[in-house]
């Protein structure tokens, strides 16, 4: 589990450091930094899975993702980092000394560059604790005798050494960091609208996970209700729709359509005829209810198009999906969050001055963090 984590220049968030439990809800008024923080985890999600910064071009470049209120007199610095219950890991990026290359008839291409990438044992950051150990493209690593040692092999500036360095065989500790960060699943494109996939029949074969946008939904409803956790999906569903189960159609062959089946109606209400709400709340449900949990699942304003009634009923999953897995909820919706604070940590954000604060923990308030030197 995720227990603390850690940003610096990004976006709004100029310094936030804090603690995170198995459910964290993070909530404040529009314009404070909720969006940030939900996008700092998921660079730093694809940054450590993918060993690539290339998330940062998506967003413009590190020009444009540095806290705006940086005194330009420091090093610029993008610094992402977390630690888990065994190992902390942190990244730091900067601008590059001189161009990664250059293409014919076009600008310099300036990619950010990894300043310092270090792994250690532990919370506390000490040259005992640490595994693996990166400054600009020398990389240190604890051999079995126990010394940190130059290696051998080349990590390229704008990638993290996690892209080259992590191995099964050689390298097992910096292999499972990537591989639980590769677990990690983020929704906040679930489509409902007309044309979303979900609303269309699909495959009904063994899918353990919905995809981001949803789109292989009869297949991972089946799934949950066939070897997985039906019976609370139903039960959710029932809770939420005043009785009415999720069923299905077939189309011969695999080819089958998410049905509503509700008290009263003599027929099934197809996917395509379900409310954006209705068919939001089944998304949900089936991602929440997932046979194959992830490491940590986080939520992004997982209340829009839900009428206030769903936000009991979901919060009530999201309290499932807890019992397996960490669960991260960014939402503005005020019922959610009350529905959820008797069991979760609750970061309230405020920006008073340009710069994301958590409300009442002063700037270095909260855990004990130490940035590795560049």
């Amino acid at each position: 589990m995720i227990r603390t984590l850690a940003i610096e220049n990004y976006r709004s968030l100029e310094y936030v450091v804090t603690d995170l439990q198995q459910i964290t809800v993070v909530t404040g008024p529009n314009g404070s930094g909720k969006t940030n923080l939900y996008r700092s985890l998921k660079l730093l999600q694809h940054i450590v899975s993918e060993g690539a910064l290339t998330s940062l071009a998506a967003e413009g470049g590190l020009a444009n993702v540095l806290h705006a209120g940086k005194s330009r007199a420091e090093p610029v610095a993008l610094r992402l980092g977390f630690a888990t219950d065994d190992w902390s890991y942190a990244i730091d990026i900067g601008l590059p000394q001189l161009s990664a290359f250059r293409v014919p008839g076009f600008a310099k291409v300036v990619d950010p560059e990894v300043k310092n990438e270090t792994v250690w044992f532990g919370e506390t950051l000490r040259r005992a604790t640490i595994l693996a150990e990166r400054r600009s493209l020398a990389v240190h690593l604890r051999d079995k005798q126990g010394d940190l040692s130059l290696s051998p092999m080349r990590v390229r500036e704008s990638e993290s050494m996690l892209a080259t360095l992590a191995s099964p065989t050689e390298t097992p500790e910096l292999f499972e960091l990537k591989e639980s960060a590769r677990a990690w699943r983020f929704y906040d494109q679930l489509r409902v609208d007309t044309e979303a996939p979900a609303r269309r029949p699909g495959p009904v074969t063994f899918t353990p996970v919905l995809d981001d946008r949803g789109s292989n939904l009869p297949g991972a409803l089946a799934t949950v209700l066939g070897v997985g956790d039906g019976e609370r999906l139903q039960e959710s569903i029932a809770e939420a729709f005043d009785g009415s189960q999720v069923t299905f159609e077939s189309l011969g062959g695999s080819l089958a359509t998410v049905c509503l089946s509700q008290p009263g109606l003599n027929r099934n209400m197809q996917a395509a005829e379900l409310s954006d709400g209705t068919l939001r709340f089944i998304l949900l449900a089936t991602a929440l209810l997932s046979p194959r949990p992830p490491k940590l699942l986080v939520l992004n304003e997982p209340e829009a198009s839900l009428h206030p009634s769903l936000l009991a009923p979901l919060a009530g999953l999201i309290r499932s999906a807890a019992k397996n897995t960490q669960v991260i909820v960014v939402s503005h919706a005020q019922e959610l969050v009350s529905a959820l604070e008797p069991e979760a940590r609750v970061l309230r954000l405020e920006k008073p001055g340009g710069a994301t604060l958590i409300e009442d923990q002063l700037p270095f308030e909260g855990p004990v963090w130490h940035w590795p030197r560049r």
